[in-house]
């Protein structure tokens, strides 16, 4: 059987260096190599077997959104995320959405990369060595058993635009005690005392865009 592969990251040099690698392999067969997230929403309109996402991939999209939206077009599409954070939660968060694995690029992806998409057809889960290490970290907190969902999501962005609870508790049509359970949530998740720390961090983890 021919593998079709998609492959989306934002750095033209990662997609050559991905798909040398995948080339090689005569079962494999990138049907795209793309940068943009219009772009990656086109491609597997087509319904890749296997896409690989780059978790940076829009400025103006997280990555927990970005997959959102893929599962919606292609629902049997199974999924690769590659990116720098040591963030065990998140892989957690990508699994609770239907992934099947995340691949840190710090890793030796040259031999990772075709193992994670072999696990993916025979729908199995897959971690790169240091992603392994810090999903398995992640799983003994206590924060395990919270997903940073869309609602989560949004209240976030409210809250670094600067809204207070009694606004967020409007817009969103919440209870105020929901939005207040949720924030300390938030700062659990991203290991924050206050909001403006809280803020930073899910900054840097691409979860806030710039204005």
């Amino acid at each position: 059987m021919t593998v079709r592969l998609v492959i989306a990251d934002a750095v033209d040099l990662i997609r050559v260096g991905m798909c040398a690698v995948l080339t090689a392999r005569p079962e494999y067969k990138v049907e795209a190599s793309v940068g943009t997230l219009a772009d990656l929403m086109g491609s597997v309109a087509s319904k890749p077997h296997v896409a690989v996402i780059d978790e940076r991939l829009d400025p103006d999209a997280d990555i927990l959104h970005i997959v959102e939206q893929v599962r919606e077009v292609a629902p049997q599409t199974r999924l690769l995320v590659s990116g720098y954070l040591r963030d065990g939660l998140l892989i957690r968060d990508l699994f609770a959405l239907g992934c099947q694995g995340y691949l840190y690029k710090g890793d030796k992806l040259s031999t990772a990369l075709p193992c994670a998409i072999d696990n993916a057809l025979r729908e199995r889960p897959f971690l790169s060595v240091t992603a392994n290490t810090e999903y398995l970290i992640a799983m003994q907190t206590p924060q395990r058993d919270w997903q940073l969902d869309c609602q989560a999501r949004r209240v976030l962005r409210l809250l670094a635009q600067g809204q207070h609870v009694g606004q967020i508790a409007l817009d969103l049509d919440l209870p105020p005690r929901r939005v207040y359970w949720i924030r300390e949530k938030l700062r659990e998740r991203f290991g924050a005392v206050t909001n403006e720390h809280m803020i930073s961090r899910a900054a840097a983890e691409g979860f806030i865009f710039p204005s």
